[in-house]
Formats: C-alpha cells, structure tokens, sequence
C-alpha cells in the first residue's frame, strides 16, 4: 500500500468512517450525561446539582482535545497523517468501551466518578487529534476545487455520529425499558468495540496525502510545528479558533442540553426528544455535502460567514419553538438548527485547510478546531444549565448562545481566506 494511489472513494470511506466512529464515541458521552450519568456517578447532588456535575464530567472531555490536537498534530505534521488517524481511533473506542465497564457510586463510592472523568480524558484526547487528520487526509488528496467536497466527508461523521449513538441510545431505552438506569445505558458504550474494528479495518486502506508527501521530500517539515505556528501564524490561529466555536455551540446546545431541557422544562420525553435529534441529523448529512459543493464554487470563506451568521439569527427561535410542548415546533426548531450546522460544516474542512501552510496545517486546523469545541462545546451546556437555574427561562440561554455565534460570524469575516490557487506553502499570510 506504501506505494500505491489510493481511490477516491477508499479515501473518503477512510475519513468518514472513522470521523463517524470516534464522534460516536464521544456523542454517546454526552447522551448519557443527560439522561442517567447524574444519578450513577454523582447521586449525592440534587438533581440540577447532579446535571451540572454530569455535564462538567462531560466538558472535561473538550478540556483534552486541545491537547490532543496540539499533541497529535504535532506528530502528525512530523511523521504524518495516516499513523495518527490509527492512534486517534484506537484512544477514543477503548476508552469509550471501558466506560461501559465502569461500577457506579453505589458499587465503589468515589473512585466511580474519578474514573469516569480518566476515561473522558482520553476520549477526548483521541478525538482531539481525529478532526484535523480526517480532513486533512482527505483534502490533500484533492484538487483546490474540490476541498471542500472532499473535506466534507470527514464532516458527515459529526452527524453520523450523533444519529448513531441516538439511535442506538433510543433503542435501548425503548427494549430495556426501567433497566436502562441499571444496565441498560452499558449497551452504547460497550458495542464501541465492534466499530472500533470495523474503523481500523477500513483505515489501513489509506496512504500518506500528497502534499505532507511532497513537504517530507523537500525537507521543510517543522521541527515543532506548534512552535512555528504561534511564531509565524498567530492571528491565524486565534481568529479560526474563534470561528470554530458556533458549529458546536448549535450542536451541543441541540444534541446534549435540549435532553436535560426538553425533558425538564418543556415536558418532552426522552424517547421523543431523541427521536427529533436523529430526524435533524438526516438534514444535517444531506445540508454539509450542499454546502461544501458551494463552497468549491463560490468560496469556503463566504459560505461559512452565511452559516455563522444564521446562527446568531436562529438562536432565539429555537428556544421559543421548543418551549411551546409541541412536537412540531420542535422538530422544525432541531431541523433549522442542522441546516446552520451544515452550511458551516461543508465549508469548514476546505477553510481550515486553505489558511494554513501544510507543514504546520495539522497542529493548526486541529488546535483551532479544538479551542472552538472547547468555548463552543463545553462551556455551552454547563452556561446553559446555569442560566437556567438563576432565571428559569430560556431567554438567557438564547441571548448566551446567540453573542457565541456572533464572535464566530465576526471571527470568519476578519479572517482573510487565500485564494484557492495559491500554493500551499504560501497561504496564511495572518499574523
């Protein structure tokens, strides 16, 4: 395989299989964090106190990825791209089956909840690193007209990952019924495993991109590709992580806070809510290959700024539709949202690829999509949850998550994106 050309499909199986793995891993975190995690880990708190602890446990895991990134896109703009993706693969899906594993509080007090936060980390240390190679791999093996398609595929495992560990999470809610809090919710975490096989199966088809090929032969790899990045590439780094953090801040708002929200202010039962977060996912998947496929055409910078910009305007009216207790409102609410998703999804892998020079484009895509989740991502469920408690309304929530989106609309429009026939090596030109 070392010499040989890759096809394209077994490049963008290879990205989003895996993508769509590990964001399985994680996405199933975050599901039981909603549902069950309060009570098995932390069961001495009240129940607001309980889903605080939970979704702090839950954060923990975005407090790695930057690390993750930082340390894998390390290594992975030194020896390559390929033995990361195998790395990152294997860190997330064994931590996620042991957690499956874990005794509760009831069974060995303290250490439960220790563990439980030990297994995050390394979940998202792995997944930490996953994003950056996934899309990287894929666009370097493409043409400047077709990054962002390319890219697009890496961006599927996001909502692949979020149907799958909701479908899977519904399914055992609906068969194991009042086992679920017991034993039922170890299903999801514990059949990371089967798929953790499948992924390596189909990842070691892949080959080293071209490009870092290309950068390897000619000697200009980075030494300390961080390093370099912070010294040459500053404002780069800053203004794409501040642009990565409303795709998140949507999702996460969605995917893990409504299953606390929906279920205890607007009535909702878990079953339903779940349901209405898998039907969204399907827009979403459909709305990421659109989007990338404008963004080949007119540009990955303006259609991620029109992305980030329907983020700001959708941030109240999703909230307001969920509040009504209808199952309408709030499908139509989750399914807007996966639209705003998916225009930002589509043209962020082409973006991120294009600001970077690719000696130093793994450390930085990685790094900045990661510090995005980190704001985006954990913080938003646990401001959320707090806003909540201090003012029993969504009203502040909603203003909370449309300033996230705004600085991300802000960020992408300051952000100056090369043109797409510059050579690599010569983009970036932020300081």
């Amino acid at each position: 395989m070392a010499g040989s050309t890759p096809s394209r499909a077994s490049i963008l199986l290879a990205s989003c299989v895996g993508t769509s793995i590990e964001w399985y891993d994680y996405y199933v975190f975050g599901s039981a964090s909603a549902l069950v995690f309060g009570s098995l880990f932390f069961p001495s708190f009240s129940p607001v106190a309980g889903t605080l602890a939970a979704f702090g446990t839950f954060a923990v895991g975005f407090i790695a990825r930057p690390l993750g990134g930082a340390v894998i896109g390390h290594f992975g703009d030194r020896i390559g791209r390929k033995s990361m993706l195998v790395l990152t693969l294997m860190l997330a899906g064994l931590a996620t089956f042991l957690i499956g594993l874990l005794p509760t509080y009831a069974a060995i007090g303290v250490a439960a909840p220790i563990l439980l936060v030990f297994l995050r980390l390394v979940q998202g240390f792995g997944v930490g690193g996953e994003w950056g190679g996934a899309v990287l791999v894929a666009t370097e093996h493409a043409t400047p007209r077709q990054r962002a398609v390319y890219g697009s595929f890496a961006q599927f495992g996001v909502p692949i990952g979020v149907l799958t560990s909701n479908l899977v999470f519904l399914l055992v809610v609906e068969t194991t019924g009042d086992g679920f809090a017991t034993w039922g919710w170890r299903i999801p975490f514990l059949v990371s495993v089967a798929l953790l096989v499948v992924g390596m199966l189909v990842r070691r088809t892949l080959t080293e991109s071209p490009e870092f090929q290309r950068v390897r032969e000619k000697r200009q790899v980075s030494r300390v590709p961080a390093a370099t990045l912070l010294r040459e590439r500053p404002g780069t780094l800053l203004l794409a992580s501040l642009a990565a953090i409303a795709p998140p801040a949507v999702g996460y708002t969605v995917m893990v806070y409504m299953l606390s929200y929906g279920t205890q202010a607007a009535g909702f039962g878990r079953s339903t809510l779940l349901t209405l977060i898998l039907a969204s996912t399907v827009l979403w998947i459909a709305g990421i290959y659109v989007a990338a496929r404008c963004a080949d055409r007119w540009g990955s910078k303006p259609v991620y700024a029109v992305g980030a910009a329907f983020a700001v305007v959708w941030a109240w009216p999703l909230f307001l539709l969920v509040d009504t207790g209808s199952v309408g409102a709030a499908l139509l609410a989750f399914m807007v949202a996966g639209i705003v998703q998916a225009i930002m999804a589509g043209a962020q892998g082409a973006l991120f690829t294009e600001i970077f020079p690719v000696r130093m484009r793994f450390s930085g895509a990685s790094i900045a999509y990661q510090m995005g989740g980190l704001v985006g991502g954990a913080v938003t469920p646990l401001a959320a949850t707090g806003l909540y408690g201090a003012y029993h309304s969504s009203t502040p929530i909603a203003v909370y998550l449309g300033l996230l989106c705004a600085v991300s609309l802000v960020a992408v429009l300051v952000l100056p994106a090369p043109s797409r026939a510059t050579a690599p090596e010569a983009v970036g030109s932020v300081r």
